[in-house]
């Protein structure tokens, strides 16, 4: 804990009081402060913290975490205190839009107050001090003594940012990632800053936000009139201390939910995925398919229906909504924005639309990236809006929605468009076109995804340096998405990624080339049919095209992309598979179409992770290895005998 306590201090009043209802009103929450404060004070004297300067006013209080003892807690805590800084961030952005908002006030200071408990508990002193600071803030606040302006928004964002980077710190610590060393926290700054407002008196007369007496059981619903909104905060739980235990103790009589492992959940997932497989085995087991019994086929049909309603459970369990990721992008326009000298308003939609967790883990970089872009480059200064007959103020739309069984994710804002010239332009003099390449506007607007690429006049902390966008695409391409452009001069862009619902399971197509096998997702399969030999002629000697109705599609042998032997050369002989990518349409020569499958994908492994074309692996059902078609890379360049291990 702090360097040269020997432990955790027994848990205080305060830390207990968030599991019941008392420490809802100004004197319930103070009133358990009084022996926490003479507790801290008693610590303080025993073991006095280490400090050092920081070049300034400011100092960094060291802080030293009791792994061996209190680990459990300390990741139970971890856990609990992202919802609660987040619900608090999210919170003060509602209330600098709405000052006056009393159900929100209330909501920010019981997740204070609840964060504030477990920091005590868990005798994490710097943040524990700094979160009473805030949440005595907030009361005054509360009490009608202390007008809520720009400041005070900033300095509360200021604190919640510390909070988080020690929470942060701690997981770090407990991760292993580094050794078990002090923690300094840069309290000092925000702590005076908090209490030179509380010093400077009542501010401009504001109406208290908590009329009348609020005593230990009042309901936070109750206060002001406000909704149920501000209860939820305060009843979520830090989950340690006496209280949580107390709360335990019920918890069978409306607990609805259980926090399980990742981990857990991870390996329940991955066995059920090899139950799949083995069902698949099964049912496929030519041995099996020639006893003609009537029970044996039932049973095996029950089989099938119970393992695949297994399987929709447990890959249900994956599926988290994207809200989280949402949210923490209303913060990022609002930093954004002020630093551009802009004002913009993030409208969100689709929140509860759920995607497998590490999908919603791993798409918050590249919406970062794109949203911080619109802001800069997109949006327009209030004086070009202005003289463009457009509102003052900017808006982005982040959407999120199902189509066609996968995921799609838009960020759109009305701002000046891309500019298809200055585009084509930049990549002339950068050396990524040639001079007098003719190029469609979807083709220009996809430069912007080249590495280094940037149309920006000068550098700054923002944007221009050319790196970002490159780097979202390729994470979204890892997550076996796409992302397209859409752009109109004078009214803005749209970038819209598609995504699958889930990385784990796909639904294919098994196609085969001599007694190679190769799976093609079913989401890309748009048609299939057989060639006649006056679909199929050559462009300027090389390039094979088919004519689909009227439509000239490049045609792709796989056997000769991947340097196989095909049962016949005579394209007439095999099927020809339709699919679309983000790019266009092709036609894919193969030799067999042997039906479709629900297959779990494996990983390539470091050997054949970067073999062109291929995305992934699967067992079959007649326990043979397929491997799984990347349908945008297909063709991009020859992936050569590596794909030759199916």
């Amino acid at each position: 804990m702090a360097v040269g306590a020997g432990g955790p201090l027994p848990a205080t009043p305060d830390a207990g009081a968030d599991g019941a209802d008392g420490a809802d009103g100004a004197d319930g929450a103070h009133a358990a402060e009084g022996a926490a404060a003479g507790a801290e004070r008693d610590e303080a004297a025993v073991a006095p913290p280490l400090t050092k300067a920081n070049g300034d006013e400011s100092e960094e209080e060291a802080f030293l975490l009791n792994l061996a003892c209190d680990a459990e807690l300390l990741r139970e805590f971890a856990n609990e205190s992202h919802e609660h800084l987040q619900n608090i961030e999210l919170g003060v952005l509602t209330l600098e839009e709405n000052p006056t908002d009393s159900a929100t006030l209330n909501s920010i200071f019981r997740a204070f107050h609840t964060f504030k408990g477990g920091s005590g508990f868990l005798n994490l002193r710097p943040i524990n001090r700094l979160a009473h600071e805030l949440e005595s803030l907030l009361d005054l606040a509360r009490q009608g003594r202390l007008a809520i302006d720009s400041g005070v928004i900033n300095l509360i964002l200021a604190g919640g940012d510390i909070l988080k980077r020690f929470v942060g710190e701690i997981e770090t610590r407990l991760s292993g990632r580094q050794e078990d060393e002090p923690i300094f926290v840069p309290t000092g700054t925000v702590l005076g800053r908090v209490r030179a407002v509380m010093a400077a008196g009542p501010a401009a007369a504001v109406e208290p936000v908590v009329r009348g007496p609020v005593g230990p059981g009042a309901s936070g619903g109750e206060e002001d009139g406000s909704s149920g909104a501000a209860a939820d905060v305060a009843k979520a739980s830090v989950g340690t201390g006496s209280a949580s235990l107390a709360e335990a103790g019920g918890a069978g009589r409306g607990a609805t939910t259980v926090k399980v492992d990742t981990q857990k959940l991870d390996a329940l997932v991955d066995m059920v995925g090899e139950m799949v497989i083995a069902q698949s085995l099964v049912m496929q087991d030519p041995d099996l398919a020639s006893l003609e019994s009537r029970v044996l086929s039932r049973n095996l049909g029950q089989l099938g229906r119970i393992t695949k309603d297994l399987q929709r459970v447990a890959m249900s369990l994956r599926m988290v909504p994207i809200r989280s990721t949402f949210q923490k992008m209303t913060r990022l326009v609002r930093d954004v924005s002020v630093k551009a000298g802009k004002h913009v308003e993030l409208r969100m939609s689709g929140e509860e639309t759920e995607l497998d967790r590490t999908i919603v883990e791993e798409i918050s970089d590249p919406l970062v990236h794109m949203i911080r872009n619109a802001v800069d480059h997109g949006i327009e200064t209030a004086e070009k809006r202005l003289a463009a007959g457009k509102s003052p103020h900017g808006v982005i739309h982040l959407r999120a929605f199902h189509q066609g069984g996968n995921i799609v994710i838009e960020v759109e804002d009305d701002g000046a468009g891309l500019n298809r010239e200055r585009i084509h332009r930049k990549a002339v003099e950068k050396g990524i076109l040639a001079e007098g390449s003719e190029l469609t506007d979807s083709e220009v607007f996809n430069l912007v995804f080249a590495p280094g690429f940037s149309t920006a006049e000068k550098v700054t902390d923002l944007s221009g340096r050319g790196v970002g966008m490159d780097v979202v695409r390729r994470n979204i391409e890892k997550l076996r998405g796409r992302v397209e452009i859409s752009s109109t001069p004078g009214r803005g862009s749209r970038f819209t990624i598609h995504l699958p619902l889930t990385l784990a399971i796909i639904d294919g197509m098994i196609v085969g080339i001599g007694p190679h096998r190769y799976i093609v997702p079913t989401l890309t399969v748009r048609e299939s049919f057989r060639p006649t030999a006056d679909m199929i002629s050559t462009v300027q000697g090389r390039t094979e095209v088919i004519n689909v109705r009227g439509r000239l599609l490049p045609l792709l042998r796989l056997h000769a992309l991947f340097g196989l032997t095909p049962r016949s050369a005579d394209a007439t002989q095999g099927i020809v598979i339709v699919v679309e990518s983000e790019r266009d349409a092709r036609g894919i020569l193969v030799d067999d179409l042997l039906g479709k499958q629900e297959v779990v994908i494996k990983s390539l492994g470091e050997t054949f992770k970067r073999s062109a074309g291929l995305s992934g692996a699967a067992i079959l059902g007649d326990g043979r290895v397929g491997l799984i078609l990347d349908v945008e890379q297909l063709g991009t360049s020859r992936a050569g005998a590596l794909a030759m291990a199916a």
